[in-house]
């Protein structure tokens, strides 16, 4: 029996073991000493560890005191939170630009809408595409799934040209029967016939102002901006003789109505800038039409400012050979002299400042009416003011500008001046794609 519990005795493995079959015993092994026990005592066996494995054992905590974890089951294990993915700016902006997003009817608007808005083209690269066009492609597309509401339906075609074109001819039509009535009259017929001619010719023009492609999107005009405009021609219908008068110490009497009296009447050029509303509003239509095409043909917005100042400055250039050729017809038929610098830079402040007042910016065109109608006041002040003892030198400047080149070369310089910086102001701001945008509904 002693054979028997020898052979129970575990030897350490030096290695994995393959179980191969029974063993057979070799001999008894001798006992070298007592066995001190130093742990728990290890279970004998078959399949029972090591030293190596007994070593592990001590370092690993103590089961009694540490249950082991029981196995996770595919029930108890959590889901794993999403990856949130990057941030869409592009859905980001459709939200910041819903209302524009929601009633634009094509891609175009809302280009035009985000360029009023700041954007440019630098700007969508950082929505990660080239240019403004492309950027509202997307949104124009992608409005349907981000927004709440359905497209709202095209807004309907305009009018007819054959409205705005008859209203555009009635100032010029009623200011020529205004003129040819002055001349057939005489005495108080004369002056009933004025002030009928002047009203009549007022309201043709207000009516022509509110249609066409002349007319403001919200239908309303400053009265600043009409004090001053009618200040203006009023000037160009008097002026001129009222200053000569002045300059020579008159004048001497009212005015007549007519060229040969002492306050002398010009009427060719008020006549021209009357007839000459029907080509405002027909270059202005042009300039509207070749430039919503020029939008979109465009791929930037760099592209369509370069392609739509020459457009802006030949429709500028049209206007006035218009003007210039109703006014050497006028002044034919009147037998006047025909004031060009003077009538031309009138007609050339007027068409730029209506013209920047249809696409919305109304605030520049009155300021500058403002300071012109103003600079002309002032001029005839000056030269009425120096005859108070003392103030002779505040008429100098107006004296030596009329003696140079006549009555005509204080309107012209101040018309002249008016018109250059209006028109270094449209070439920047109309040609801008959010200019020729659609108008906003009123709310």
């Amino acid at each position: 029996m002693s054979g028997l519990g020898e052979l129970d005795r575990p030897e350490t493995p030096t290695g994995p073991q393959t179980p191969t079959g029974p063993e057979t015993p070799t001999g008894p092994e001798t006992p070298t000493g007592p066995e001190t026990p130093t742990g728990p005592e290890t279970p004998t066996g078959a399949g029972a560890p090591g030293a190596r494995g007994a070593a592990r054992s001590e370092q690993a905590p103590n089961p009694a005191i540490t249950p082991a974890p029981a196995p996770e089951t595919a029930a108890d294990r959590k889901p794993a939170a999403p990856r949130r993915g990057a941030a869409d700016p592009v859905k980001a902006l459709i939200h910041r630009h819903r209302e524009l997003c929601e009633r634009a009817v094509d891609p175009l608007e809302i280009a035009a809408g985000l360029e009023a808005h700041g954007i440019t083209d630098r700007t969508a690269a950082r929505f990660r595409h080239r240019d403004v066009f492309s950027l509202a492609e997307e949104m124009y597309a992608r409005v349907s799934r981000d927004g709440d509401a359905a497209l709202p339906a095209a807004p309907a075609a305009p009018r007819a040209r054959a409205d705005w074109a008859l209203l555009t001819l009635l100032p010029g039509t009623l200011c020529a029967a205004t003129v040819a009535a002055l001349h057939l009259t005489q005495g108080r017929s004369r002056l009933f016939a004025a002030a009928a001619g002047t009203l009549a010719v007022a309201l043709a023009l207000r009516a022509a102002l509110r249609r066409g492609p002349l007319s403001r999107p919200d239908r309303t005009v400053p009265g600043r901006a009409t004090t001053w405009t009618t200040w203006l021609v009023a000037y160009a219908l008097l002026g001129d003789g009222l200053l000569d008068g002045a300059v020579a110490g008159g004048p001497d009497g009212l005015p007549t109505g007519t060229a040969d009296g002492p306050w002398p009447l010009t009427a060719a050029p008020v006549l021209a800038l009357a007839l000459a509303c029907a080509p405002a509003a027909w270059t202005a239509h042009l300039f509207s039409a070749r430039a919503r095409r020029k939008l979109a043909a465009s791929r930037g917005l760099e592209d369509f400012a370069a392609a739509v100042r020459p457009l802006l400055l030949g429709t500028f250039a049209l206007f006035l050979g218009a003007l210039a050729a109703l006014l050497t017809v006028c002044a034919a038929v009147l037998d006047e002299p025909a004031a060009y610098a003077e009538t031309l830079t009138l007609g050339a402040l007027f068409f730029l400042a209506r013209l920047l007042a249809t696409r919305g910016f109304a605030y520049a065109p009155a300021v500058v009416l403002t300071a012109t109608a103003t600079l002309q006041a002032a001029a005839l002040a000056a030269v009425f003011t120096s005859r108070l003892p003392g103030c002779g030198f505040l008429a100098t400047p107006v004296e030596t500008l009329v003696t140079t080149g006549g009555a005509g070369s204080v309107p012209a310089l101040a018309c002249g001046t008016a018109a250059l910086a209006l028109l270094v102001h449209a070439t920047r701001k109309l040609t801008r794609a959010s200019a020729h945008a659609p108008p906003e509904p009123s709310r």
